[in-house]
């Protein structure tokens, strides 16, 4: 679909699409939806809400961009320096000696496991974009919105800080003959694809059309889906929803370690890192300090109310 900035507005043309349909319904029913289209588009879609959707939109593109150039020049401006060698040897002190991906692949095996934590772990990449649309052109609450798009642009911001504190390539690299026994996946693929780019750029890193996208602590893969499940913890009233975004945290926060992408402690990080960016992202878009259930909002218009933790703001 092209790039970022062609998929991310065709992203919400679509959403904006499939959420009209069933709000005309839900106004004036089966036999009149033509009539409830008309009446959902000038009530519900004010000016206001659609700069909300672009702003929103940018924002998160822009922190994604600047997070990917920045990590693709990593190399150049750490002078190749690596704590893969002190991360490894945290790693097996915290695993008791051993290395923590061997425990994973023994406790569940290195056949079709490994399949089902590769569509996991891939399935991050559409899931991103296609989150931040549903929350802003699905949800009605704009500060509701405002706060998750804040929450995950913040994990572009702060995992490129943790780059460049400590720049390391990650296990599978560092160690790559401890990872033969995993079968041929998409994660596999995918890892052979990164590091053919990695060796590409540092060639010649003037001329060299690759991105370099190498890059272990902090795991933004956790932080990032970690913020996904507190956030959907906090504000959706679905159970199911709540379940499936812990659900979908964990086997990430597994697959992490078990095909080599990160060490332990890369991983424990990003989950405080996507902590801290909900927290702060709450702070910022809240009109109201975070821990004040007492308080009330002083406007009519439910647009602008800011739910509280927990609150069922999110269905």
């Amino acid at each position: 679909m092209g790039p970022a900035y062609i998929r991310l507005p065709l992203l919400a043309v679509l959403l904006f699409g499939v959420g009209l349909i069933p709000a005309a319904i839900r106004r004036c029913g089966w036999r009149a939806i033509p009539r409830g289209i008309v009446e959902v588009v000038k009530q519900e879609w004010t000016l206001k809400r659609l700069l909300y959707i672009g702003t929103g939109l940018f924002a998160f593109y822009l922190c994604y961009v600047g997070y990917r150039n920045l990590k693709s020049v990593l190399p150049i401006y750490t002078d190749g320096v690596l704590w893969d060698t002190q991360l490894a040897q945290l790693d097996r002190w915290m695993s008791g000696g051993t290395n923590p991906a061997f425990v994973l692949q023994d406790f569940f095996g290195v056949g079709l496991t490994a399949e089902v934590l590769s569509l996991f772990y891939l399935a991050y990449m559409p899931l991103i974009p296609l989150s931040i649309g549903v929350v802003l052109v699905m949800c009605r609450n704009l500060i509701t919105g405002a706060w998750f798009v804040t929450a995950i642009s913040l994990n572009w911001v702060m995992g490129t800080i943790s780059y460049y504190a400590f720049p390391a390539v990650g296990p599978i690299y560092h160690q790559e003959q401890y990872y033969q026994a995993l079968p041929e996946t998409g994660t596999s693929s995918l890892q052979a694809a990164l590091w053919d780019n990695r060796l590409e750029f540092l060639a010649d890193p003037i001329t060299a059309d690759a991105i370099h996208g190498v890059a272990a602590f902090a795991s933004l893969h956790c932080s990032v889906t970690f913020a996904m499940a507190l956030f959907a913890q906090r504000v959706a009233s679905n159970t199911a929803l709540r379940w499936a975004a812990w659900i979908f945290f964990g086997t990430t926060f597994i697959a992490t370690v078990y095909f080599g992408w990160h060490y332990s402690i890369d991983s424990i990080v990003g989950v405080v890192i996507g902590w801290a960016c909900v927290a702060i992202g709450q702070r910022v878009t809240s009109k109201y300090p975070s821990g004040s259930r007492a308080s009330k909002p002083s406007v009519a218009d439910s647009d602008e109310v800011v739910p509280s933790p927990g609150s069922a703001a999110v269905s």
